[in-house]
């Protein structure tokens, strides 16, 4: 088995490491990822410019060979499997911090798992609660993306399904299959001014903290490793005969 290893803290981050280091025990693995942090940056894909790809050595990775993007998340899924593949499975993370409901949507994290499964390979994403940790702490996250790796190894994923994996930053009680919280961040927007006096703004948020239960944020806060499956078909087949009725026909 050939695992592709991403994330979008940069190749330098130390979460990609342990998670490169924790598949290694599922076959051979090579990392690609943003030479620079990517946080938030969603499902982009660079049209507009050529893009660099480059063997780093000084990722600290040996003897897993690592290359670095001048690009997104995405973009050194699309790169690493055309140019270093064909793999079996797309891992992204560890990321420092969780990804939770629907901030997924612009996570960079789980977009590399996204871009995995549009190429039609399985995916997880895996992602660390680390704002109440004192030091970094990636043991629990590397067992917890064993763990998981090893289910979609043995029974595989639906087309258009990845896993998104939220580790919480204490030891876990255990693994608990969850859905998507409705909101995690509720947003605020900061005005400040510079000094020519003009204003600007910073786009920044609070945890909402409304932990449903059964929900990937009510896992976390009970302690337990979060696994949501997520499904890629946007489409709702609910509202499709609805709209059927309704719209279709001559303009």
């Amino acid at each position: 088995m050939r695992v592709l290893v991403t994330n979008d803290d940069g190749i330098f981050s130390p979460g990609i490491k342990a998670l490169a280091r924790a598949m290694r025990g599922f076959g051979e693995v090579v990392v690609v990822a943003p030479d620079i942090e990517q946080s938030a940056v969603g499902h982009g894909i660079t049209l507009r410019r050529p893009l660099r790809f480059k063997h780093t050595a000084s990722a600290g990775l040996d003897p897993i060979p690592a290359y670095r993007v001048d690009g997104t998340p995405a973009d050194c899924v699309v790169l690493g499997v055309h140019l270093q593949g064909p793999f079996d499975l797309v891992v992204s993370g560890i990321n420092l911090g969780v990804n939770l409901g629907l901030d997924i949507t612009s996570s960079g994290t789980v977009a590399g798992a996204m871009e995995g499964v549009s190429l039609g390979l399985p995916a997880v994403a895996v992602s660390l609660d680390t704002v109440r940790m004192e030091e970094l702490d990636f043991t629990h996250a590397a067992r917890a993306a064993q763990r998981v790796v090893a289910w979609v190894v043995e029974h595989g994923l639906p087309g258009k399904v990845l896993l998104n994996v939220n580790v919480p930053a204490r030891p876990p009680r255990g693994i608990r299959v969850v859905g998507l919280v409705e909101r995690y961040f509720e947003d605020q927007v900061i005005e400040r001014t510079d000094p020519s006096g003009v204003p600007y703004y910073w786009i920044a948020g609070e945890p909402a903290r409304r932990a449903e239960p059964g929900t990937d944020l009510w896992a976390i806060e009970e302690g337990y490793v979060a696994v949501t499956p997520i499904n890629l078909d946007f489409a709702d087949p609910a509202l499709m005969p609805a709209l059927r009725a309704e719209l279709e026909g001559p303009l």
